[in-house]
């Protein structure tokens, strides 16, 4: 139908925003890529009349990036000397073989001078190179693209090499008016990025990583770049990316949800804006918990797109033949699926999500102490409406489903995604939540106070995190609850070793064991002593269903009630201990009986395990981030927006000096203290104009060194060709 093409130096232009395009012409000839490698020779020669004349040889040294054509490329040149005598010939890629063109008539010559004869027609000369695919088709040859080369080029010298990029001809159809084809609205998102090595963005980095720490923090150079950015998704992608590498992505998103939970009136409305805090924790989890939301969703949803099942309960838009309780049923079964892999899948949370939610818990509890289910929608506000629900409705943008689900499936999906969103938001009025009539009656399904209790459960597990903060006025979350069996841990010097029936109780702060529910613990276990939980082999003690909590001391050996029981507190044991620091990678999967391990025989009570730890939970997932190239578009984006900064600096005097009403340019920007906040606009402003004059100096480096013609920049690489002229222009300045 058409095409659209842009200009690489025009990219960064359309970068990130939708914009209309003409559709262009398409035809062969157009449509040509590679670069030739071409030598010109210019010699005297003397013919058998003895008089002399001028020879041009061309050759082709070198071809690069042609296309393949059904299979094969088997070039071949056409060359044609074009001015008042037109000569053609033709090349085949043969090892030095050259084309020899006679380019001025022996009657011609006056001087040994090359051009002094017919001066005027020089300039007029032009070889044109046109490389074809010698094909075996009926249609003939395929074109694959030409040169022009005016033959000026040869007055200083008698020899000339350079690399070209091939071109389209000019087939001489009748040009299309613009428009007469269409439009192509296009979404291009285009990043180019020259990195130094580290030291040079040293100044910039270490401003970045102190953000967390500034008071406020909206005076922070992170803060301040959100500010000034357009969106502050711009911010965002590469603040967590950074904060990621570095590993302060968590006192980072906590000091700026903590400055916003500050300015929140309403705890209904708390994160619920695209703030920077939102976009920032956005990211943190489409790039650390992607495989989370795999293993968690995948199979569920591969199935319901698999299945076709009729979910539809709107009476309007019922298919002829389609029964409503039916219908309903199999959207309950759907739902009740979705809702509980999600809600069980609290051990695999990443350790990062649950460090952040862990942060706003905290903080919104702080806030709202007299609300207090806040510390709940502070966090489902996250993982349900911003994680799992969008998920759901469109599993595709989230690697789900390797297409756009069909119409059926899709309108499947939006209906479970509404039910799982309603149900993670934990609302006091669930029936009012819905505008949908229809929607509000399948609700009542769900209306039972075991959703709800699991939803907790869901959210105490995830934002439940084992560093304890002495500031903190949560109590400590607990995890789980019951009766299990213990073996005596041998604290006591004498005594028998036996096995007791206790009550056992898990926090994110310790986990301890007492004779009934309700009594004072007889032992209490601190999180951080917590190396590893790991099976233990029935032949220990002749006992099923056995799991070890291992201490620096000693391991607790532990029954439970059945091997569903046994998995479901190993998994939620390492679930908050795996962030210790002395967590173990061996063990011994076997009791210490009779002066020795009876797995590998070592007689040593304190002898290094014999296997390796099963390493637990898929929750910290390796990112290959580059620290460096973060910060360097950082410094783009502040560069780009520097005009805000220095808008920003005006705004923090004005604060500074006068406390009257400010001026509405200045109203959009966070300002808490205008003093801080100019001492950071001060230094980053600093800091990106030091990386300004570094990339202006390299880029003046760069085109000292570079030949154009050479292989890198070939002749008719445009963007060269205008970089040369920027060049040319600016080459007075001084930076």
């Amino acid at each position: 139908v058409g095409k659209v093409a842009i200009q690489k130096e025009d990219l960064p232009k359309y970068h990130n925003r939708d914009t209309w395009f003409l559709l262009q012409h398409v035809d062969a000839d157009s449509e040509v890529q590679g670069k030739v490698h071409l030598e010109l020779r210019l010699s005297e020669v003397i013919t058998d009349t003895g008089v002399v004349c001028h020879k041009l040889a061309t050759r082709i040294l070198e071809c690069q990036g042609l296309p393949i054509v059904n299979g094969q490329c088997d070039p071949y040149a056409t060359v044609t000397l074009a001015g008042p005598y037109r000569q053609p010939g033709v090349w085949r890629p043969q090892a030095s073989s050259r084309l020899h063109l006679q380019v001025t008539r022996p009657c011609s010559y006056s001087r040994k001078s090359h051009f002094d004869f017919e001066e005027e027609d020089v300039d007029k000369l032009e070889i044109r190179v046109d490389l074809w695919n010698a094909s075996n088709l009926k249609f003939g040859d395929e074109f694959l693209g030409e040169l022009r080369v005016p033959l000026n080029v040869l007055r200083q010298s008698s020899s000339y090499e350079a690399w070209y990029f091939l071109q389209p001809r000019d087939n001489g159809s009748k040009s299309l008016k613009p428009g007469d084809l269409g439009s192509l609205r296009l979404n291009v998102v285009y990043t180019e990025d020259h990195v130094f090595s580290s030291d040079y963005y040293s100044p910039l980095r270490d401003l970045l990583l102190r953000s967390a720490d500034v008071e406020p923090v909206s005076a922070s150079a992170a803060h301040v770049l959100g500010e000034v950015c357009r969106e502050k998704q711009e911010a965002a992608v590469p603040l967590v990316r950074f904060f990621l590498h570095y590993g302060r992505v968590v006192p980072f998103i906590s000091a700026i949800a903590n400055a916003e939970v500050q300015r929140t009136q309403d705890p209904n409305t708390i994160f619920r804006g695209n703030s920077l805090t939102s976009k920032c924790i956005d990211e943190t989890m489409k790039l650390a918990g992607m495989h989370y939301l795999h293993v968690t969703l995948k199979p569920t949803i591969e199935e319901i797109c698999q299945s076709h099942k009729s979910c539809e309960i709107d009476p309007v838009k019922l298919k002829d033949g389609e029964n409503l309780e039916n219908n309903m049923e199999n959207l309950r079964q759907y739902v009740d699926r979705i809702f509980t892999v999600i809600t069980k899948s609290g051990v695999s949370c990443p350790t990062v999500m649950c460090d952040i939610f862990f942060s706003l818990r905290e903080a919104a509890a702080k806030r709202f102490q007299d609300d207090l289910d806040v510390r709940y929608t502070a966090v489902s506000s996250f993982i349900f409406l911003r994680f799992f629900a969008p998920a759901i409705l469109s599993p595709n943008l989230f690697q789900l489903t390797p297409h756009h689900t069909d119409p059926q499936t899709s309108r499947t999906l939006t209906l479970i995604s509404k039910t799982i969103q309603t149900l993670g938001s934990l609302s006091k009025s669930k029936s009012a939540s819905f505008k949908e009539s229809y929607m509000a009656a399948f609700y009542e399904f769900f209306n039972e106070q075991k959703y709800a209790d699991a939803v907790k459960n869901f959210l105490d597990l995830i934002s439940s995190s084992g560093r304890r903060d002495p500031k903190s006025i949560e109590q400590p979350i607990l995890l789980k609850e019951g009766f299990m069996i213990k073996r005596a841990q041998g604290r006591k010097r004498f005594g028998m070793k036996n096995f007791k029936k206790r009550w056992f109780r898990l926090t994110n702060h310790e986990f301890t064991y007492q004779k009934s529910k309700g009594d004072q613990p007889l032992c209490s276990i601190p999180i951080e002593n917590i190396l590893a939980v790991e099976g233990l082999e029935e032949e220990s003690f002749k006992m099923k269903n056995m799991f070890q909590v291992i201490q620096p001391e000693r391991a607790l050996y532990i029954q439970a009630n059945n091997c569903v029981e046994a998995k479901a507190w190993i998994d939620v044991l390492t679930k908050v201990s795996q962030c210790n620091k002395k967590r173990l990678t061996v063990y011994h999967p076997s009791a210490y009986l009779n002066g020795h391990w009876l797995c590998c025989r070592a007689s040593s009570d304190t002898a290094p395990g014999c296997s390796p730890c099963t390493g637990g939970l898929p929750a910290n997932i390796q990112l290959d981030i580059d620290g460096d190239r973060e910060t360097e578009r950082i410094y783009s984006l502040f560069n780009s927006y520097m005009s805000k900064l220095e808008k920003m600096q005006e705004a923090c005097g004005s604060r500074s000096v006068y406390d009257g009403p400010e001026q509405e340019e200045y109203s959009t920007f966070i300002i808490d203290d205008p003093q801080e906040t100019y001492k950071t606009l001060k230094q980053v402003i600093a800091g990106v104009a030091a990386l300004e004059q570094e990339h202006a100096q390299y880029k003046r480096d760069k085109f000292k060194k570079t030949k154009y013609g050479s292989q890198e920049h070939p002749i008719g690489d445009k963007s060269f060709q205008s970089y040369i002229r920027q060049q040319s222009e600016t080459s007075t300045h001084s930076i």
